[in-house]
């Protein structure tokens, strides 16, 4: 299991790079009081569901329980997990103009502190072990979110290209389009099989009504220019920061054609190595 424990300053950005993280497929918990990492640590190990990347936020909302971090990072090794420690920080100014910005409090300043300039000292006293024992340390002053993305991917994947994770889709437009879709591509001017009675109760799924969308002399010249505009624009979604782009496919109920172009498109990218998905939207409406 490769577990990651972020932690730093309040206000830094840690909400921001825990998002980078699940997008690229880490599994991700926040605010975890240090002596609970090693029975999290374990559970996720012996969970019957594969958690091989886990993340953690350990951080000075634990207050007083955060004095026993070293502690359970000595546990965390005598019991042989390894862990890396990716410390997140500002420069005060940020810092401060951010907290007056969304006009939420400190969570030092509860009696502790008498302002949020004091409290943020006393946070970087606390936190002094973790970030002296940081395996990474990101500076967030000056980063965008598209950029603190960018630095997550190359710190976590170690091909970066997986970063971008293409959710391909099949529609129906009688249901309406998908709110979610980034791209929407309209196959409705192929032949449709819904008109050929042995194939109007089947799904493009099935060999059948494949080899029938695909014979269509007008398929060959769509599925090309689709195939190449794909292969276009994912390079450019994977500069411009995107880690997640939908593309849905709809044809008129998307049983058929939506949904066979859509499995082309997706083994396409898939042999193409990239992180792709699949889903067919509607295509058990008619049946249901």
């Amino acid at each position: 299991m490769e577990l990651v424990i972020v932690t730093g300053l309040s206000g830094s950005g840690k909400s921001k790079v825990v998002d980078a993280l699940e997008d690229i497929g880490f599994f991700c918990v926040d605010n975890i009081p240090p002596k609970l990492i090693l029975k999290f640590a374990e559970l996720c190990s012996q969970s019957a569901q594969a958690m091989d990347r886990v993340a953690i936020v350990v951080d000075a909302r634990s207050r007083e329980m955060f004095s026993t971090f070293s502690e359970s990072l000595a546990e965390l090794t005598a019991r042989g997990y390894t862990y890396k420690i990716l410390y997140i920080e500002a420069e005060d100014s940020v810092i401060l103009k951010r907290y007056k910005e969304t006009r939420r409090r400190h969570p030092l300043l509860d009696g502790e502190c008498d302002s949020t300039e004091e409290a943020l000292k006393s946070e970087r006293e606390l936190l002094r072990f973790a970030r002296e024992n940081a395996d990474y340390i990101l500076d967030t002053s000056l980063s965008s979110t598209a950029q603190l993305k960018e630095k997550i991917a190359d710190l976590f994947l170690s091909d970066t290209s997986q970063k971008l994770l293409v959710s391909v889709m099949s529609f129906g437009f009688k249901y309406g389009l998908p709110a979610e879709a980034d791209l929407v591509f309209d196959v409705r001017c192929l032949p449709n099989p819904f008109y050929i009675a042995e194939l109007r109760d089947r799904t493009g799924l099935e060999k059948s009504v494949r080899d029938y969308v695909f014979q269509q002399p007008q398929t060959g010249g769509l599925v090309t220019r689709l195939l190449d505009l794909i292969d276009y624009l994912l390079p450019l979604y994977r500069e411009e920061g995107k880690t997640q782009l939908t593309i849905a496919v709809g044809c008129t109920g998307g049983q058929h054609r939506s949904v066979a172009l859509a499995e082309h498109l997706y083994r396409h990218l898939e042999e193409a190595g990239a992180r792709v998905i699949c889903t067919h939207r509607d295509i058990h409406r008619r049946q249901q």
